[in-house]
């Protein structure tokens, strides 16, 4: 009896796996491969929804289509109280000297001239910005009149005359140009919509007599 028992817990043992022979270590992952994992799951998020990463700048380009109906609506304020003139500076050499003009009377809202793709830096709310970096060029000497007549956009390449299969717009995500990294911009014509085009314009931006292109200050990472 006492050597049925024995051979009886031996097997018992064995059974719940604590028998000779036999290991209690389970299989797992070290902390290196742990951590291999932990990295390539930041370098994917960030190639996903990075700063540069084509989703972020979408996502960007559709806030900025909004900053810029909503300069247009204070665009449309302005040249009520001015015979249907729009900001116009002596002399300016960037957009941010005319379109300051638009601050405090007819918007508050200084975050929407600093486009959502770009680095730029944020405005003080409500003060007029001359001196200070916006996001946006302007067409100075526009009216708001004719669909095709260019009025705003994010920031260009430079300030000459485009015509279809111009560059417009960075395409390599470096400045100048750059708002929406590689992606191309955004830009409003003189009737209020929005258009969003590739680096390289589908489309001529014709500069009529008596409007000049000015962008913003240079100033970019």
């Amino acid at each position: 009896m006492k050597a049925f028992g024995q051979s009886g817990c031996v097997r018992a043992n064995n059974r719940r796996g604590g028998g000779p022979g036999t290991s209690s270590a389970k299989p797992g992952f070290s902390l290196v491969e742990l951590l291999i994992v932990l990295a390539l799951m930041i370098i994917l998020t960030t190639m996903m929804w990075g700063f540069a990463s084509e989703s972020h700048q979408h996502a960007a380009q559709r806030a900025c289509q909004q900053n810029l109906e909503k300069i247009y609506v204070a665009l449309q304020i302005y040249a009520n109280d001015f015979s249907g003139r729009l900001p116009a500076s002596t002399n300016a050499e960037t957009s941010e000297k005319p379109l300051s003009l638009l601050v405090p009377r007819y918007t508050v809202d200084t975050s929407i001239f600093i486009c959502p793709g770009s680095k730029d830096s944020p405005l003080p709310s409500g003060l007029p910005f001359a001196n200070r970096t916006i996001s946006y060029a302007y067409y100075m000497g526009q009216h708001l009149n004719g669909a095709q007549s260019p009025l705003m956009s994010d920031w260009q390449i430079n300030t000459l005359p485009k015509k279809a299969g111009d560059l417009v717009f960075s395409a390599t995500g470096k400045p100048p140009g750059n708002n929406h990294y590689k992606y191309g911009g955004n830009i409003l014509f003189c009737d209020g919509h929005v258009e969003l085009t590739p680096p390289r314009l589908p489309f001529s931006l014709v500069i009529t007599q008596g409007v000049v292109l000015l962008n913003p200050k240079p100033q970019r990472p």
